[in-house]
This record gives C-alpha cells, sequence and structure tokens, in this order.
C-alpha cells in the first residue's frame, strides 16, 4: 500500500508514511485517526502556576531561558505570590501570574490565552504597576531593582510582524539610547513559533511545550532526549492529576458558568422590560383608537339624525 500511494499520488515519502499510518490506525481501531487531544495544557494559568509553585527549580530554568541567563548564575530566586486562594479563583478579575525575585530584579511571569484586544496596554499597565511597588519607604530612586514582566501568549498580538519574540524597553526616539536600561518588558507568541527541530534551543523547547496541545506534540518533545523536558512533562502530568488542580478548575469553570448564566438572565430580564414597555405603548394606542372610533361614530349618528331632519323637512 504504502509503494502504491507513493507512486500514483506521487507524494513526498514523508507525507506517504503519515497517510499509511492514519490507515494503519483506522484499521486497528476502527475509527478516524486522531491524535489525543491534551485536557488541559501549559497554557492553563491555574496549572502552570500550581505546576511552577510546586516545583520551583523547573521554573527558575524557565526563567534563565526567557531571560537569557545561566541557570548556574541566578543565585537569588524566589517566589512572592506562591498562593491561590480558592475564593479568588472565580473572581472575574483574577490574574494568577507568578512574582519573582530573579538576582534582586523583579520579575513577573503571565500566561494569556484569549485575545481580548488590550493587552499591550495591560501589560503596560500591570508594569508600571509593579514598577511603582518596587519604591520603598527610604530607597532612593537609583536603588529601584530591575522591574521585567515577560508575557507568553497563545495569540498574535504583534500580527504584522513575523518573529515570535519581542523586547521593549524606553529608549531616545533617534539614538535608541536606553532611558535606565534596567526595565523592560518581554513577549513570547506561541503561534508563531517554528516546527520543533532537534537544534531548537532551550528557551524554544519550553516554548513549544507551552504551546504544546496533542499527546502527539509532548510525545516529539519528549524523544529528543532533554532530560529537563522530560522532568517537566512528568511534573505537569502529575500535577494536572491532583485533587487541588480539579477542585481549582470546578471552582473555576463554575463561576464562569455562573456569570453566563446570570448575563444571559439579565439579558432576559432586558427583553422582558422592553416587551412590556412596548406592550404598554401598544395598549395606550389601542384605548386611543378604540375613543377616536366611539367620537367617529357619535359623529356619524349626528350627521344621519341630520340629514334625517333635513328630509323630513
Amino acid at each position: 500500500m504504502l509503494v502504491a500511494l507513493f507512486k500514483v499520488k506521487k507524494l513526498p515519502f514523508e507525507k506517504t508514511l503519515e497517510i499509511t499510518q492514519k490507515i494503519c490506525y483506522d484499521t486497528l481501531h476502527g475509527g478516524d485517526y486522531q491524535m489525543k487531544k491534551l485536557e488541559h495544557t501549559l497554557t492553563n494559568d491555574i496549572l502552570a502556576k500550581l505546576l511552577f509553585t510546586k516545583y520551583p527549580d523547573l521554573l527558575k530554568r524557565l526563567v534563565a531561558e526567557l531571560l537569557s541567563v545561566q541557570y548556574d548564575n541566578i543565585i537569588d530566586f524566589q517566589i512572592t505570590n506562591p498562593e491561590m486562594p480558592p475564593e479568588t479563583i472565580g473572581d472575574k478579575f483574577c490574574k494568577l501570574d507568578i512574582n519573582m525575585i530573579v538576582n534582586s530584579q523583579q520579575v513577573s511571569l503571565e500566561i494569556q490565552v484569549a485575545n481580548e484586544g488590550n493587552y499591550k496596554s495591560r501589560s503596560q499597565y500591570y508594569w508600571s504597576k509593579m514598577n511603582s511597588s518596587a519604591l520603598k519607604e527610604g530607597m532612593d530612586y537609583n536603588d529601584i531593582p530591575n522591574v521585567i514582566s515577560i508575557n507568553i501568549l497563545d495569540f498574535n498580538e504583534f500580527a504584522d510582524l513575523n518573529k515570535f519574540n519581542y523586547e521593549f524597553q524606553f529608549l531616545e526616539t533617534e539614538t535608541h539610547e536606553p532611558l535606565t536600561g534596567k526595565d523592560f518588558i518581554r513577549f513570547y507568541e506561541l503561534k508563531k513559533l517554528p516546527p520543533l527541530k532537534d537544534t531548537d534551543s532551550g528557551k524554544e523547547l519550553w516554548l513549544k511545550l507551552f504551546k504544546a496541545k496533542t499527546e502527539e506534540d509532548l510525545e516529539k518533545i519528549s524523544e529528543l532526549g532533554v532530560p529537563i523536558m522530560s522532568q517537566v512533562i512528568a511534573a505537569y502530568r502529575h500535577v494536572a492529576a491532583t485533587d487541588e488542580f480539579k477542585e481549582l478548575e470546578r471552582i473555576r469553570h463554575k463561576a464562569r458558568h455562573d456569570e453566563v448564566s446570570a448575563l444571559n438572565s439579565a439579558e432576559r430580564r432586558g427583553e422582558d422590560r422592553e416587551r412590556q414597555k412596548w406592550q404598554g405603548v401598544l395598549a395606550e394606542k389601542d384605548v386611543l383608537l378604540a375613543n377616536q372610533n366611539a367620537i367617529l361614530a357619535d359623529k356619524d349618528a349626528l350627521i344621519e339624525e341630520l340629514l334625517s331632519q333635513l328630509g323630513r323637512k
């Protein structure tokens, strides 16, 4: 069959092999060939935060790659907001970023899936809040630590640009001289990552782990034989199976369901009020028309009476 497909269809060998694998899968399983989707991916902010707070060394390795620094050169590392109270999970404005101290720098990591059309402004706002909070009482302005915001996006915020990573600083518009050189905002767009290769850097492998949507995606990363990737995948599977994660997901799902139900109820109430309003208007019109018809009937009767009297004369 493989030879026949290759000769008749004149397909590349790799494509012919893929088709043959699908046919074999259908034959063995009696259904359509379909990659098994992951129930929860690493772009799930609850899962990501649980994973990295339970395995902080993995977070340290991720940050080292995303900041392009040597892992061994990170001496001071601390997660400053490891808590995740269940009562806040259902909050519409709950922001499950991970804040850290990395070699005396303030670093924030956020994962965003939905494109709400305002992410550039939002990221600048949160960066400025983090920057302002870095100034402690009695501290000199020159001693304010570097403030770094890292954003992993599962959508294309910079649609007109082809690369997947961006860094923004305050620069002089002509010479590009940095204002302080201390602060920057980085964005990584998962959808623009190139296909997986054996030569991928550690940074790209981490990002492709976040991008993984199927078991096959994880398997391809595992097959590269990079020990840290195998560790992360094992930790991911462990956390995704915990009761703690499942309960937090249940709370968030219920909160979102309740919010949608409330919005639908409000919409229905609004429609009912609008319907009642127009029903009232129509009822008033009906009464007005009935009164006018009664007046016209009286006039007709009067005219007939007058004509009758004239006829008798």
